[in-house]
């Protein structure tokens, strides 16, 4: 299992790393160069079902189509949570007939359905634990 953890880099900034080398500047807004923690969630989403739809699509398309999965929806400041995220797939169909398209996006959706694991997590709900060690004392 991959270790994730993230370091305090300053004032509301951090570095999110992973055991495998991968890391991630984590900021507010108003800071050039980072992600929000919402953003990444939201990445997180859209990463999920573009890989959770790759295999269908690359056997329709050819291993070298384009797309692109675009991801939005605004926080409800009030209770700090987002209700609605909503993700579009950019994608050339043209080649494909109607009944080819309608058939894609049917086997499309099932496949993220099935394995998305972030957008079943965020549909069903998870239980989230928070804990603080003392790592001053011996």
């Amino acid at each position: 299992m991959t270790d994730l953890w993230v370091e305090r880099t300053g004032i509301r900034r951090y570095t999110g790393r992973s055991s495998r080398g991968a890391e991630v500047l984590i900021g507010s807004e108003t800071d050039e160069g980072v992600f929000t923690p919402g953003e990444l969630l939201k990445i997180a989403l859209a990463g999920c079902s573009g890989l959770s739809s790759d295999q269908p699509l690359r056997r329709r398309l050819g291993d070298d189509y384009p797309a692109t999965i675009r991801v939005s929806g605004p926080a409800d400041r009030e209770q700090e949570r987002y209700p609605l995220l909503e993700e579009k797939l950019e994608i050339d169909l043209s080649g494909l007939s109607p009944e080819e398209i309608d058939r894609l996006v049917v086997v499309v959706n099932r496949a993220i359905d099935q394995v998305c694991t972030v957008g079943r997590t965020l549909k069903s709900g998870t239980e989230v634990r928070f804990g603080v060690d003392d790592v001053g004392r011996s």
